[in-house]
C-alpha cells in the first residue's frame, strides 16, 4: 500500500459546505474537518475544479485560503512504526515483515486527523493504559477525546472487552472507525460522536480523557467522575495540570502518578 497522504491539499472554507457523494467517492478526497463554523477540505491532489463546483452549489459558503503541504508537515511528525512497551503501532502502508508474536501489533491509520500518536501526552496514556491493562482487571474504557482511536485500540488489543471511543469531531469518528475495522476489534470498540462532558455517566472500569483544559474541568465536575473506578487524565500543561490536581485534592481521590517527561505535557493517573 502507497501512503495516501505524502501530499496533502487543504481547501480552507468559511462555513460548512455540503460534500455531495460524488466528491466522497473522488478518489483523491480524503476527508472534512469541521469546527465553529469552518470547514477543510483534504485532497491527495489539486481539485480545484471540484472546489469551483462545491462552491457554485454552497453560496453562502467562502473559499479562504488553499494549502499544499506533505502529511508528515500537516501532521507535525513523521508517519512511521513505534514502540510503547510491546505494543507495536505502525501505518497501514509500512507494515512490519513477519509475525513477532512477542509484540501486539497496532495498525494506525492517521488520516488527516492531528496526531501520529507520536505526542507526549498520547504516548503517556498509552503507557499507563499498558500498565493498568497488564496488572489490573480493566473490562471496559471511556476513551474521551479519541482522535485516531490509538487509546481505544491499545485497550482493545491489551485485552479489554469494552471500549467506547467518543469525539465530537465527526471526521476524528470516521478515522477511528476505520481504524477499527483495520484491527477486527468491532467485537470489542465502539466509536461515537458526543461531547465528553455530556456522557460521563456511560459506566465503565477506567476514563481516558487526552483533551482541552476547558472541556476537563467541567467533566470531573460531574458526580458521575467519581463512579469511576480508575482514570487517566492528559493533555495538560503545568499551570492547567496544578489547577486540575487542586480541584481532585477536594475529594476523596488518589493519584497514583503524573507523568510530565518533556517538562511541558502533564499526565495523571488516579483511583477512587
Amino acid at each position: 500500500m502507497v501512503n495516501p497522504y505524502q501530499q496533502l491539499y487543504i481547501y480552507y472554507f468559511d462555513g460548512i459546505p455540503h460534500i455531495d457523494q460524488k466528491v466522497q467517492e473522488n478518489r483523491a478526497f480524503l476527508g472534512n474537518w469541521v469546527e465553529e463554523g469552518i470547514s477543510f477540505l483534504f485532497f491527495s491532489f489539486s481539485c480545484d475544479d471540484v472546489v469551483e463546483k462545491i462552491l457554485e452549489t454552497n453560496k453562502d459558503v467562502r473559499l479562504v485560503d488553499k494549502y499544499e503541504m506533505t502529511g508528515e508537515q500537516w501532521h507535525g511528525d513523521k508517519i512511521e512504526p513505534y514502540y510503547v512497551k510491546d505494543l507495536y503501532i505502525y501505518p497501514p502502508w509500512n507494515k512490519p515483515a513477519g509475525n513477532n508474536e512477542a509484540f501486539k501489533e497496532i495498525l494506525l491509520d492517521p488520516g488527516v486527523v492531528f496526531g501520529t500518536g507520536r505526542h507526549q501526552t498520547t504516548e503517556d496514556c498509552l503507557y499507563l493504559i499498558h500498565r493498568l491493562c497488564t496488572r489490573q482487571r480493566i473490562q471496559s474504557v471511556l476513551d474521551i477525546g479519541t482522535g485516531t482511536g490509538l487509546l481505544s485500540l491499545g485497550a482493545a488489543a491489551l485485552g479489554c472487552q469494552k471500549v467506547m471511543a467518543c469525539d465530537f469531531n465527526l471526521l476524528a469518528v470516521k478515522t477511528t472507525l476505520n481504524n477499527i475495522r483495520l484491527n477486527g476489534f468491532k467485537d470489542r470498540v465502539l466509536a461515537f460522536q458526543a461531547k465528553g462532558e455530556e456522557i460521563m455517566a456511560i459506566s465503565c472500569d477506567l476514563l481516558v480523557a487526552n483533551i482541552h483544559y476547558d472541556v476537563m474541568q467541567h467533566m470531573i465536575e460531574s458526580p458521575f467522575f467519581l463512579e469511576k473506578k480508575w482514570f487517566i487524565l492528559s493533555g495538560l500543561l503545568n499551570s492547567e495540570a496544578k489547577k486540575i490536581l487542586a480541584s481532585l485534592s477536594k475529594r476523596n481521590i488518589r493519584i497514583i502518578e503524573r507523568r510530565c517527561p518533556d517538562g511541558i505535557w502533564n499526565t495523571l493517573l488516579g483511583k477512587f
